[in-house]
């Protein structure tokens, strides 16, 4: 059998993992010397590289002497910590990356417990030794307290450390020895990572981890092969999560070989492979022998913490934009979705038209929506909302863990802020750099929508970074200083007289030339209730003329949202409409008579 390390690669988003693995591709000849790499070549997706970020867990492979090291990298943003829990049964290690200046994050606490929760021992990775003003030993004291305090024991404890930085493509058993490679951070992976073994004599097992789709070849499930061997065009057995038991033969085996997967005749245990010819395979499941099929484990995902409703869009406009239109197309996406997404929940309403979305956070759900419109979805949601549970018969919510890097000039605001939130305080550091690391627990409806008004406070120098903590009791009401809605009036193009008219009254999100209809949200009021405006008035042309009546209208340029802003800026009564093209704020009842009966009846 061939030798086998299987390692993930966690850290909090933005600490440099997919730039290390594009070293270390690059330094053991993955590719060749005149193949063009893109940077972050792990990051294979539009949105990953648009946003600089890891959403998907993906598969790599190198080889280093005798041994096939098979690397995981994951996301580093809480919201996609599903991806993260699904792959930790296919490796035996983990690196964990830290930052040599910020130091373990939220997301790194998280990452790490459900590593060491599994029983694994990490392999600690300070990098980034080449940033300005770092201080890797004081992060490795705080590494070292951070396992601690997550009751790390004395093997866990005894943790190797690397030194590197992934951008120049080097690493240190120490801070000042030399080095121009990355040779001791695979040194140390072959002495400290367990050979990925499993018993070639047993029946078959392989826990299927992660789930693609081929269109020529269909459904492919990806995991580790806990024991025995399989074969091209052999039986199997797939056991469902519900008992149920369906009898496949196995058309294609992939092994991963650099970024790409090369098709083999036979794979054996402790190898990571891709099997095809399964219809039905998902995530959690057993792939067994036919003879012996026995069920391992089911992979344990944290349950989502924030629902969203998806709906039909039945706004005056629907389907100038989009393709798919209706609600058993939106269902169908959706359920392929959750194949894949093993943290997403999606649950039917008692309208057709309406489906309940759950998962991890706004990220989560924004990725998933702008996924959807760039495929040609057409739909509308609904205000991001908290999932509450019951223990002990009392109501308990999910609590999130808060880092803030603010100036010191903004951290009695940001103090203030989260304290009208329910925030609890739980450390405040000053550093020598002018700013302050807060750190607090937060209600996670108390931070729907903060980011908005957390940017503007600092002036756009503040850093937020959040992760779920646990379920507490209920916090007690939160206060929102919400404003109203300017509301358009009637079907019609907006002009440049009518948004200068009604300037004063608040800030707009549209431009001169913007069709609107009935109902839909044009600007915010500068006061607490809505107010509905004729936005497609113009000005009366008479042959009368004054001195400097008829200048060009000068207007403040529209207020724009990204995805993430809008869906934590809409109310209880608004929804989002979604389309390929745009967004729109709109009232869930679009008539303004309606909208007046409404709230004379509650």
């Amino acid at each position: 059998m061939q030798k086998i390390k299987n390692i993930a690669i966690i850290a909090h988003v933005d600490h440099g993992k997919t730039t290390l693995i594009d070293a270390a591709l690059q330094q053991m000849g993955v590719f060749r010397k005149n193949e063009k790499v893109d940077e972050r070549v792990m990051d294979s997706n539009d949105l990953e590289r648009e946003r600089g970020i890891t959403i998907f867990s993906k598969n790599a492979s190198l080889y280093y002497k005798e041994y096939k090291i098979n690397i995981v990298d994951t996301p580093g943003h809480a919201d996609f910590g599903g991806e993260v829990q699904r792959i930790m049964k296919m490796v035996d290690s983990v690196l964990l990356l830290v930052d040599a200046f910020e130091g373990p994050m939220p997301q790194t606490k998280y990452v790490l417990k459900k590593s060491l929760e599994l029983g694994l021992n990490p392999i600690v990775v300070i990098n980034k030794i080449d940033r300005p003003n770092c201080r890797p030993k004081d992060v490795l004291e705080m590494v070292f307290d951070l396992f601690c305090d997550l009751n790390a024991n004395d093997e866990q404890l005894d943790f190797p450390v690397i030194y590197a930085s992934g951008k120049a493509g080097i690493a240190k058993h120490e801070l000042d020895d030399e080095s121009d490679n990355l040779e001791p951070l695979f040194e140390t992976i072959i002495d400290h990572v367990p050979d990925s073994t499993g018993e070639i004599d047993k029946p078959l097992q392989m826990l299927v981890s992660a789930i693609e789709y081929d269109n020529y070849i269909g459904k492919i499930g990806t995991g580790k092969i806990s024991s025995g061997t399989i074969s091209q065009g052999e039986e199997i057995v797939l056991l469902k999560r519900d008992g149920e038991r369906l009898l496949y033969r196995i058309s294609r085996i992939f092994q991963y070989v650099g970024l790409k997967k090369e098709e083999v005749k036979k794979a054996n245990a402790g190898d990571i492979v891709s099997l095809a010819g399964m219809e039905r395979v998902d995530v959690g499941e057993t792939v067994a022998d036919k003879e012996h099929p026995v069920p391992l484990p089911l992979i344990e995902i944290d349950a989502p913490t924030l629902a969203m409703r998806f709906r039909v869009n039945d706004s005056p406009f629907a389907g100038r934009e989009g393709r798919y239109l209706t609600s058993r197309k939106i269902l169908e996406r959706l359920q392929k979705e959750i194949q894949s997404n093993v943290s997403l929940v999606v649950e039917e309403t008692g309208s057709p038209d309406e489906f309940i979305v759950k998962g991890r956070g706004e990220l989560q759900l924004s990725i998933l929506i702008e996924n959807m419109r760039r495929e040609g979805y057409e739909f509308q949601v609904s205000k991001p909302k908290v999932i509450f549970r019951e223990l002990k018969g009392k109501r308990t919510e999910p609590i999130e863990l808060v880092v803030v890097d603010t100036a010191n000039e903004f951290s009695g605001t940001v103090i203030e802020m989260l304290s009208l939130r329910k925030g609890e305080m739980l450390n405040m550091i000053h550093g020598n750099d002018g700013y302050t690391r807060l750190e607090y627990k937060v209600p996670a409806r108390g931070l729907i929508g903060f980011r908005n008004e957390f940017l503007t406070s600092t002036r756009g120098t503040g850093i937020i970074n959040h992760s779920f903590y646990e379920y507490e009791f209920y916090k007690g009401d939160i206060l929102h200083k919400t404003r109203g809605a300017l509301i358009a009036m009637e079907n019609g193009t907006s002009t440049a007289y009518s948004l200068n008219s009604f300037a004063p009254r608040g800030t707009m999100f549209i431009e001169p030339g913007t069709e609107v209809y009935e109902g839909m949200i044009i600007g915010e009021h500068s006061r607490g209730n809505d107010l509905v405006l004729n936005i497609s008035r113009g000005k009366k042309l008479t042959n009368v003329r004054a001195a400097g009546s008829d200048d060009t209208v000068k207007l403040a340029p529209p207020r724009r949202f990204s995805l993430e802003q809008a869906l934590g800026y809409i109310e209880d009564d608004e929804l989002l409409e979604i389309t390929p093209k745009c967004m729109r704020f709109r009232k869930k009842i679009l008539n303004g008579m309606d909208r007046q009966r409404m709230r004379n009846i509650e």
